[in-house]
């Protein structure tokens, strides 16, 4: 590291007793699986998130504790490391403490300076979703500490968990962006996407977490998606992205859809669980877990009946509810959910 960026890391560190850092949450509209082979996605950041903060204080032995809390106030994971090598202090680490050593590790290889000063310090991470709703509980987990540590937040998801970015991007963004890979370099930029029918527009979540790196391997195994495909994947996102009328927007989900399915092998959801609803479904992300977008002219209410009776729960958002349409800090409370935004970005 050049000695000008080390300076800085060192006042960033020392000018503050406690760093303060926050990630938005992601739902991928169009791109799925092809997104990993260049094609354009259309992501959105959500108004939920994460937020990391760090505290120092001198020490002639430092250690880096760290405390995960959930939604509930909940303490989920937490550790303790020794600075040089990152080792766990506690006996018997779990999978999750060895995970986050590897992440430290890495963190380490890109920056040398990284923790290296006599402090101990205390790091606490706290989430206003649930983690099992897949809205990017590790890759807000990932942005924040690149953001602590200095480091380029998507190499540092590329060499740990992989994946194609888009959620990295998300979780920096103020408002809905296409991403795309050109040559392996992530490139995103801001879209406004800012549909008439926003009212009609739902978020289901699906109760099913999906094994996003097995879902990877599977498409990885069909090899690389050739160029016709990846124009198709790209004119859908951007048709999506334009749309001023509902039918036709609910068109282009069945079309990627079935392009999709016919690609990958898979039955649409909307065959598989929902075949009675009346508007359309789209899988988000990949296939089978977390969220799906919905259409509906029905009320409110009845939209959100038809998913709870199926589904044997409520978590079913409006587009206003859990969509970034501006930067966090402005953001108003979301409808329906008991978090006080403001407080929690403190």
């Amino acid at each position: 590291m050049e000695r000008g960026i080390e300076t800085e890391v060192n006042k960033r560190n020392s000018a503050k007793k406690t760093q303060n850092f926050y990630g938005n949450g992601k739902l991928l509209i169009s791109g799925e699986y092809f997104v990993l082979d260049g094609a354009v996605a259309l992501a959105l950041p959500t108004i939920f998130g994460q937020k990391l903060m760090v505290s120092h204080k001198p020490s002639f032995n430092p250690t880096l504790t760290w405390k995960s809390y959930d939604e509930k106030g909940k303490i989920w994971f937490e550790s303790e490391y020794e600075f040089w090598h990152f080792r766990c202090l506690r006996e018997n680490p779990s999978s999750k403490a060895i995970r986050l050593q590897e992440l430290l590790l890495e963190v380490r290889k890109e920056n040398s300076h990284f923790l290296r000063e006599n402090v101990d310090v205390e790091v606490t991470t706290k989430t206003n979703f649930p983690l099992d709703w897949g809205l990017g509980s590790s890759s807000t987990h990932i942005f924040n500490i690149a953001q602590w540590a200095y480091v380029n937040p998507f190499k540092l998801l590329f060499e740990t968990t992989g994946g194609s970015g888009y959620d990295i991007a998300c979780a920096q963004a103020e408002g809905p962006i296409f991403y795309q890979l050109k040559g392996k370099m992530p490139s995103w930029s801001l879209v406004d996407f800012n549909p008439s029918f926003k009212e009609n527009l739902y978020f289901v979540y699906l109760g099913t977490k999906k094994d996003s790196a097995q879902a990877v391997k599977d498409y990885r195994e069909k090899g690389s998606a050739s160029k016709d495909t990846i124009n198709v994947i790209n004119a859908l996102t951007k048709a999506m992205a334009v749309a001023d009328d509902l039918h036709d927007f609910e068109e282009l989900l069945v079309e990627h859809e079935d392009f999709v399915s016919s690609y990958m092998g898979l039955e649409p959801i909307k065959k598989t669980t929902f075949p009675d609803f009346w508007g359309s479904i789209k899988s988000l992300g990949a296939w089978g877990g977390d969220f799906a977008l919905v259409t509906s002219e029905e009320s409110p209410t009845a939209t959100k009946e038809y998913f709870k009776r199926k589904l044997g729960h409520d978590v079913i958002f409006s587009y206003r509810d859990i969509i970034l349409e501006r930067s966090p800090l402005l953001s108003k409370e979301p409808v329906g959910i008991s978090i006080n935004r403001e407080e929690f970005l403190q």
